[in-house]
């Protein structure tokens, strides 16, 4: 991320935002006992599942942003790991749910997106849960963005795309400036 992004996504104003914005995406979902967070970059997300699961799992590939979530005291119900999450050491049918928040963007490219899909499949149960949003493009996005990674994902296509990745039951929801998106591992 640059460091605008940086600046913006460390900021108590994001994380103002991050609360307003996961009750919204997880709204009528359970997540389970056992939950995965794909990209939580600073914790803003992380702050607030910790509370709602048993025990939270965060793969982070930003070796900094993972070291220093792990120097948080985050409670002993959570996990933090360094690692490429289109390419997870995770068992197989690990978790009970998983989600991840604003951060399929920062994945370079659509293969490698649609990669993370096919491993966060691979490492739910049988009818597990995955919820998560991203933000829709727009010139300020753009300009954050500037001399950044984004990959901007079309909430139109993304429902095909989760269904090749192995999950069914997919539900998108768009609103201005971002969509939320669930669906469950295929049986």
């Amino acid at each position: 991320m640059n460091l605008a992004h940086r600046w913006l996504c460390s900021s108590p104003r994001w994380k103002q935002t991050v609360a307003v914005r996961i009750p919204w995406v997880l709204e009528g979902v359970d997540l389970g006992a056992n939950v995965l967070e794909v990209g939580p970059g600073y914790g803003a997300a992380t702050d607030l599942l910790r509370g709602m699961a048993a025990h939270l799992t965060c793969v982070e590939v930003d070796r900094g942003l993972a070291e220093g979530l792990r120097r948080r005291a985050l409670g002993r119900n959570v996990t933090i790991l360094h690692a490429d999450a289109t390419a997870m050491s995770l068992p197989d049918a690990a978790f009970d749910g998983a989600v991840c928040f604003t951060m399929l963007h920062h994945v370079p490219s659509a293969v490698l997106q649609d990669r993370l899909l096919a491993e966060v499949a691979r490492v739910l149960r049988p009818g597990g849960v995955f919820a998560g949003a991203d933000s829709r493009y727009s010139r300020t996005f753009g300009l954050l963005h500037l001399f950044d990674t984004m990959v901007v994902v079309d909430p139109e296509t993304f429902p095909e795309r989760l269904k090749a990745a192995g999950f069914e039951d997919v539900h998108v929801d768009v609103v201005p400036g971002a969509f939320r998106f669930r669906a469950r591992k295929a049986a």
